[in-house]
């Protein structure tokens, strides 16, 4: 295991156990604007991510969603951190959340590592080393038809009268065995990784939401892109992320439904 590999994976768990400690415990809420919540344990978790990532590598950048982290436009190395993938579960005390910790240099991913501390699994991935459960090898669906497949999206805490991708629900809804909304996008990846989904599309997600999971996605055989087929970085407008064999046909459902006068 890599020193980069095995650092994410330290920190995951260190974050984790603060993670699962507030799980427990009555939740100290904080709104960032109208909606969009922050709770202490998110400001924890990072905090103890953060340290343990400037101890390891002073020199790195480290793009944090609390605020915590440092950006440095000399750094080739970037860690993108999400310390609690789906607060607004976690808040409520629905068990879909995780640590997501994603390294990239250069722009190119070489590390990811998603956990979610209540069902104790551990995603993670390094470059062109496959990617893992739990230790054991994952790898993407063999369903080859959106009708046969299972598929998960989100939607924004902000704006959402404005947000299109109700159409794109309703559509997919329709053509597929079903669209799960979990709340928790790393954890989406993950779950087309390991094949529990064949899909996951999104509109607005942040670099640290996706950052991790993408890697995990790829080295299981999986491709991710942006919804019209474009390559995809983080922080991007839209995602799309697929077991590889349903992608053109998700792409092309999604083009079909862009193309629409958009009505609400």
């Amino acid at each position: 295991m890599n020193q980069f590999l095995g650092t994410a994976i330290e920190a995951a768990r260190e974050a984790g156990a603060i993670i699962l400690s507030g799980h427990a415990r009555p939740k100290e809420i904080i709104y960032k604007g109208d909606v969009d919540l922050v709770t202490e344990t998110d400001r924890k978790s990072e905090g103890a991510i953060v340290a343990r990532l400037r101890r390891d590598f002073p020199q790195h950048a480290i793009v944090a969603e609390e605020g915590t982290g440092k950006d440095s436009s000399t750094s080739s190395f970037i860690w993108y951190v999400d310390p609690l993938d789906g607060t607004t579960n976690f808040a409520h005390g629905y068990p879909c959340f995780a640590v997501s910790i994603g390294l990239f240099r250069d722009g190119k991913p070489l590390v990811g590592v998603v956990f979610n501390p209540v069902t104790n699994e551990l995603f993670y991935a390094s470059q062109g080393d496959g990617a893992y459960l739990n230790q054991k090898p994952i790898h993407v669906s063999s369903v080859n038809t959106l009708a046969a497949s299972l598929v998960s999206t989100g939607f924004p805490v902000h704006k959402r009268a404005d947000n299109l991708n109700i159409h794109y629900y309703w559509e997919f809804t329709l053509r597929s065995h079903g669209v799960r909304r979990d709340g928790a996008a790393s954890m989406d990846l993950c779950s087309v990784a390991c094949g529990r989904f064949e899909a996951f599309w999104e509109f607005g997600l942040k670099s640290w939401d996706t950052a991790a999971g993408m890697l995990i996605v790829t080295e299981a055989g999986g491709k991710v892109s942006d919804i019209a087929g474009a390559p995809y970085q983080p922080g991007g407008p839209s995602v799309l992320v697929t077991n590889g064999l349903v992608h053109d046909e998700v792409k092309q459902v999604a083009a079909e439904i862009a193309a629409r006068p958009a009505k609400f």
